[in-house]
């Protein structure tokens, strides 16, 4: 089971080491965990992070081969998690730089995806490289620039990658608010 799954079996109150049991606190909303001794619940908040589909200078498109799990080998357009009280255009424009050694300027949002029984919310910009130079980090095999006629569709990390990439390719970007 990956950590970010929904079901991921936390036993004990962080507040007073207390046992954690599930209970319907209200109809219409699931199971929570609630401390056995003093009350505290749990909330199993979403883990919220950024990608950007980056358009080179070249006029291609920037993929990561990632070289951590999940998705070891596998294709994604830079990303990462958000850090608490991180804006998330700065978060999309540090992960970019980070990833892939660009400087991205951000063009658009191209969507939020969430998937049921997943933590992780991802946001996914539209960018375009504006400096820098590509290079990897230790989350990262290699970077490389495709024609979006030659992604690597069936070698791709996420649904998330895929859909973003598709709906990037459709043209579906929303302005970007500071």
């Amino acid at each position: 089971m990956h950590p970010h799954d929904e079901a991921h079996d936390y036993r004990f109150c962080p507040t007073c080491g207390g046992a954690l049991e599930r209970k319907l606190l209200k109809a219409t909303e699931p199971e929570r965990l609630v401390c056995s001794l003093c009350g505290f619940v749990f909330y199993l908040d979403p883990k919220i992070a950024v990608g950007t589909v980056i358009r080179a200078m070249s006029g291609r498109l920037v993929l990561v081969r990632r070289a951590i799990d999940p998705g070891y080998g596998k294709w994604v357009f830079p990303g990462g998690y958000v850090d608490r009280g991180e804006p998330l255009t700065a978060a999309a424009v540090r992960e970019a730089r980070e990833e892939c050694g660009l400087d991205v300027r951000l063009d658009g949002l191209v969507n939020i995806y969430s998937y049921a029984g997943r933590a992780p919310v991802i946001v996914v910009y539209a960018a375009t490289a504006i400096g820098g130079s590509l290079s990897i980090d230790d989350e990262g095999l290699e970077t490389a620039e495709f024609d979006t006629a030659a992604l690597p569709w069936h070698d791709l990390a996420f649904r998330s990658t895929h859909e973003g990439l598709r709906d990037y390719l459709a043209g579906l970007l929303h302005p970007v608010r500071p």
